[in-house]
This record gives C-alpha cells, sequence and structure tokens, in this order.
C-alpha cells in the first residue's frame, strides 16, 4: 500500500487516519457518521466568552460544555487550529441553536457544488454540458 500524502497544513500521520477511518467506514467496521467535520478553531471563542460555558483541551482534543445542557468532544490540529467533530456528535449532541454558528466557521472541503446540488436533488440530472473526454 502506498503512503498517503499530506495536503496542505496537514501531518501525513493525520491523513493516514482519516485514510483508516474511511477504509473502516467503506469495508462496514465503522459508522460513516463517525467521520469528522472540520471547523476553523475560532468556532471556540464563543464559548471562551460565554458565562458559564466550559471550555478545556489538552494538545490534541478539547471539550465544549454549557454544564447541564449540552457538551461536545473535539479533536484539534495545533499546525492548523482547526478542530474536528465527529457528524454524529453535531447532529445528535449540538443543540439546534448553536449549528448555525458552527456552520459559519466549516472548512470548506473542495469539491463539485454541481454535483453536490444533484445529491441534494435525488435521482435529478442537471444539464452540465456536453460529455468531454475525461484527460
Amino acid at each position: 500500500m502506498t503512503a498517503p500524502t499530506a495536503g496542505a497544513g496537514e501531518t501525513s500521520e493525520a491523513t493516514a487516519t482519516r485514510r483508516l477511518l474511511l477504509s473502516r467506514v467503506l469495508t462496514g467496521r465503522a459508522e460513516a457518521d463517525l467521520y469528522p467535520v472540520r471547523f476553523r478553531g475560532e468556532v471556540i471563542e464563543r464559548y471562551r466568552a460565554l458565562p458559564g460555558a466550559q471550555v478545556i483541551r489538552t494538545r490534541n482534543v478539547g471539550r465544549v460544555a454549557l454544564p447541564r445542557q449540552w457538551s461536545l468532544d473535539v479533536g484539534i490540529d495545533d499546525d492548523t487550529g482547526e478542530v474536528s467533530v465527529p457528524l454524529r456528535d453535531l447532529a445528535g449532541r449540538l443543540p439546534e441553536a448553536e449549528r448555525d454558528h458552527w456552520l459559519d466557521h466549516l472548512v470548506d472541503e473542495p469539491g463539485s457544488a454541481v454535483f453536490l446540488r444533484m445529491q441534494f436533488a435525488g435521482a435529478a440530472c442537471i444539464d452540465d454540458g456536453e460529455p468531454e473526454a475525461w484527460e
């Protein structure tokens, strides 16, 4: 197996770990909702300034909590300052009132916006021009 290459701002260890997780998801040994969603670290600042909120961290992991209300564990990439949260925790533990704040700090992943819109529409086809040679 070829060693994964690191993207901008990430270590090959992080790439290898994501690759392992995705491999496990694809073979049914892990749930897809474990896959991490990345956010700019500034997402945490809101809670550092919020009375009663608890924000703690070690070098690589942290927790944001409003005691007796909700808590969210995050992974921390010290090189980029980004935090990551499994999709299941975003959907299941983050209150609806907090979601827009987190979405405002989403790290944009490269991809085709047209393809994503096609996925939203189910089996829809979007006129994207004539077929082209794949070069």
